[in-house]
């Protein structure tokens, strides 16, 4: 049974900065879900003293090793040869991969250059895992390694051919080593409103180490935090819907979704199942509310309409805030507020509306309303109301967590909760 990774990424373009390792992180999250400890993730260049030290760190550490990247054609492709030397093992040649490249170069009327057949080299003993969508198989070897079983897994770099590879080739396998028969089942619960800390304050010790497994991610504006457990499939399921249902206990009015929900996509259902049309008013935030509601398909179905009114004299021409109200209070206030989001109601006819009014910064700040001071509003059938929140962070983080409350009043607003005043977000 496997039960701790590393992940091995190899390539120049990597340790240079000229491209991003999204292959780890897809690789870190199937591990997870998988109830693999990630011990590490190393990055190296082309260099074959190097590789071969992160081959030798990574096999003292871990029972399993996946490595990404060096199966290419060039010279500069060291992989395989550095993998072979380090596990003191012969390369061989595989001629039917040789004659799946030749298939491929075939299929679009090219040659197939001689150096690609460096792809169909593999340590001795390797089982080859096809790769339909391009020329470099990878492979899987068990090794034995200071007395302890080990496996390395060896997957191209481009990330359309890894992790199809990963999904159809490795993910099966990796599962059938457990002999035991037990699995492992996860379940994410998307917060918002509440830090890494304080939701860990919250769970306390709701989840022992031999039950199950509590982990917290974030993922600005919102948290993931997620129940792993392992045992006979029967028995998870039940273990899972038992700590799941402690969660909610500690954390339930937080949460807003499971698995990958976003905010967006949790108001649009709602939305729907209240036959209910969102109207939005927006001044700092620049419409992104709006276009992240419109992002999810089908909001035509609850989208009444949208209005940016950056300037006061836009709020009085499009939204009806009054004069008065502007040169009293300001166009950052409660007050504009509650009458940008009853103008907004008012002109596209919507059940709901919400609005936004702030300063994101990184100029404009006073005494009274520095930046990151955002009101928001919201207007109903026999409600209108207002809430001011100070945030932080950049102009895009204070607009992102702007959208962010603006569209959890609305989820709130749908469940019957009061607006939430969060260990997050300050008064």
């Amino acid at each position: 049974m496997i039960e701790r990774a590393v992940i091995l990424s190899t390539g120049d373009e990597l340790t240079s900065g000229l491209t991003v390792d999204t292959n780890s992180n897809w690789l870190a999250d199937k591990l997870f879900e998988n109830g693999i400890d990630l011990v590490a993730v190393i990055t190296v260049g082309d260099d074959a003293e190097r590789i071969r030290w992160a081959f030798e760190s990574a096999l003292d550490r871990a029972d399993l090793v996946i490595s990404t990247g060096g199966l290419g054609p060039t010279a500069d492709d060291l992989t395989t040869e550095v993998l072979a030397a380090t596990l003191g093992r012969e390369i061989v040649f595989d001629e039917a991969s040789a004659q799946h490249m030749r298939a491929l170069f075939r299929s679009i009327g090219r040659d197939m250059p001689q150096n690609n057949l460096r792809q169909a080299n593999f340590p001795a003993g390797a089982v080859i895992l096809a790769n339909p969508l391009g020329t470099a198989p990878g492979y899987r070897v068990e090794v034995d390694w200071k007395g302890r079983r080990r496996f390395v897994v060896v997957l191209p770099g481009v990330p359309r051919e890894m992790k199809p590879m990963t999904e159809n080739e490795v993910l099966p396998w990796l599962r059938g080593l457990d002999a035991t028969g037990q699995v492992y089942l996860s379940r994410s619960f998307q917060t918002f409103g509440a830090s890494e800390s304080a939701l860990d304050e919250m769970m306390g010790r709701a989840v022992a180490p031999e039950e199950g497994r509590l982990s917290f991610r974030a993922a600005f504006p919102q948290i993931s935090v997620r129940v792993t457990v392992h045992g006979r499939p029967h028995e998870a399921e039940a273990a899972l819907a038992r700590l799941s249902e402690r969660v909610r206990e500690r954390i339930g009015d937080y949460v807003f979704g499971e698995g990958a929900a976003t905010m967006e996509g949790v108001v649009n259902q709602l939305l729907r199942q209240r036959r209910w049309k969102l109207a939005i008013a927006e001044s700092c935030t620049g419409g992104l509310v709006a276009e992240r509601l419109t992002n999810v398909p089908g909001s035509s179905q609850v989208f009444a309409g949208g209005l940016v009114a950056y300037t006061p004299q836009t709020k009085q021409a499009t939204l009806g805030v009054r004069a008065e109200t502007l040169e009293r209070h300001g166009a950052v206030s409660d007050e504009v507020a509650r009458e940008m989001a009853a103008g907004a109601r008012r002109a596209c006819d919507a059940d709901v509306a919400v609005s936004v009014t702030g300063v994101a910064g990184p100029d404009g700040g006073t005494a009274e309303n520095p930046v990151g001071t955002v009101y928001v509003g919201f207007a109903c059938d026999g409600a209108l109301v207002s809430r001011r929140y100070k945030l932080w962070g950049t102009r895009d983080w204070i607009r992102l967590l702007a959208s962010q409350i603006a569209l959890d009043w609305v989820r709130r607003h749908a469940l019957g909760r009061p607006p939430q005043e969060s260990l997050l977000i300050r008064r």
